[in-house]
């Protein structure tokens, strides 16, 4: 490599996290509001650039934590974006990280030095024209999330510790956007061999006590569900 080749210069490094989850059988995604330019007042997802002494991990935790408040959650490399164009300041290369948690369990920062808002978006509200290819970039951690969840017990960052079968099948149609039969979902994952009931019950109002069942530690694995 010549690296006095014109060609090589200005190019650097994004950071960019598609943080999922699910509230009242809504999946929801987290967006923040630009405070300063490029696009100043357009709603993206949480990134920004690499440092030259960090790695990507260090950057997207880093970045986070600034642009949101978040720390300490588990979230993984799902693509790269590479268009020379995606962004009008410099050739800047994507690594797109994609995140499922349970948002009841985390506050996020409303505000922050290069932010001026931050909502949890249902997909259908979120805005057209987001900032730089997050557009693009969302709908690529969408179809990667589906894969995921049917086959991977992903689905337990966004539920807790304790949960009933249609909680747990009601998130699953949620991001699939499908429907299940009752008797149909129950029989299947309890084959799977991924969740236990615990001998606890539930009062759900109108009907009678659920059995509450968690997932297996052990058993975290990759699965053939649907």
């Amino acid at each position: 490599m010549d690296i006095s080749n014109p060609r090589y210069k200005n190019q650097g490094i994004h950071v960019v996290c598609t943080l999922f989850t699910v509230r009242d059988g809504e999946v929801k995604v987290l967006l923040v509001q630009r405070s300063n330019k490029p696009y100043t007042d357009k709603w993206m997802l949480p990134s920004g650039a690499v440092y030259n002494d960090e790695d990507c991990e260090t950057a997207m935790k880093r970045e986070m934590i600034e642009k949101t408040g978040i720390s300490g959650i588990y979230v993984e490399q799902f693509h790269t974006f590479s268009n020379p164009k995606r962004s009008p300041l410099m050739r800047m290369i994507a690594v797109g990280y994609i995140g499922i948690v349970n948002s009841e369990n985390i506050k996020i920062k409303k505000k922050t030095e290069k932010t001026q808002n931050s909502e949890w978006f249902n997909l259908r509200d979120v805005p057209v024209d987001l900032a730089y290819d997050h557009r693009e970039i969302l709908l690529e951690a969408i179809e990667t999330m589906k894969r995921k969840i049917m086959k991977s017990p992903i689905v337990k960052s966004l539920l807790p510790k304790y949960f009933t079968l249609p909680e747990l099948q009601n998130v699953y149609e949620a991001i699939l956007n499908k429907k299940f039969d009752r008797r149909n979902f129950r029989k299947k994952f309890l084959q799977l061999d991924l969740i236990e009931n615990t001998g606890l019950m539930a009062d759900v109002k109108g009907h009678r006590p659920a059995n509450l069942y968690k997932f297996i530690a052990s058993n975290d694995h990759d699965v053939e569900i649907f």
